[in-house]
């Protein structure tokens, strides 16, 4: 009896350490559980948080996006009819530029050639006008300065015919005087010699 009132009590005692084992693990179950919810919501918050920023974005972004389409469709649109109107009047304008140009390449040789004849006409008077002006520079200068640019030079505006003929007549000329300058010298110095011998004579 004794031994089966033991075995009781001890059966009893295991079934309350049991017991309270479960009860512990149980706790520490749900509170892990717990801790792992709030996790789960906090996580949930960022999550619902981050859904409407982006939704907020999304609308942003999608009424950007409203506004550009309805941009490109107005400049389309405003484009479609300015080719409309433009594209006849620039087709216009380039049938009237090539009629100009062909016409332009047309009368390109007569104006070069009468280009050609203006240059000519141009150049023979400014070569007739510097001849005029030099002649009448030449008429201009005074008798000696023409007579030594002609025998001393070759810048004068004249024959070479009447350079050889002045220059030869010069050449006469300077011959001309240094012989007579030779002779009156001599002369002179004779007439002084003989001077002088008559006078040392008249003096003896």
């Amino acid at each position: 009896m004794a031994a089966t009132r033991a075995r009781v009590d001890q059966s009893a005692w295991n079934l309350e350490c049991s017991a309270a084992v479960s009860t512990t693990k149980l706790e520490a179950a749900l509170k892990k559980v717990s801790s792992q919810a709030a996790q789960y919501e906090h996580h949930m918050k960022d999550l619902e948080s981050k859904l409407a920023e982006s939704l907020s974005n999304f609308r942003a972004i999608d009424s950007l996006l409203q506004e550009a389409f309805s941009g490109l469709r107005r400049n389309t649109q405003r484009a479609d009819q300015a080719l409309g109107k433009q594209v006849s009047h620039i087709t216009q304008e380039l049938d009237s530029s090539m009629e100009s140009l062909t016409q332009l390449a047309e009368d390109l040789p007569t104006i070069q050639t009468q280009v050609a004849d203006i240059r000519k006409v141009y150049d023979s008077g400014r070569k007739k006008a510097q001849f005029l002006v030099t002649d009448l520079t030449w008429l201009n200068t005074e008798f000696y300065e023409r007579w030594r640019l002609i025998i001393f030079t070759s810048s004068s505006p004249v024959s070479w015919r009447w350079k050889a003929l002045m220059r030869f007549f010069f050449a006469v000329s300077f011959i001309a005087f240094v012989w007579l300058t030779w002779i009156t010298v001599w002369g002179g110095y004779r007439g002084y010699r003989a001077g002088t011998v008559w006078g040392e004579r008249l003096m003896s």
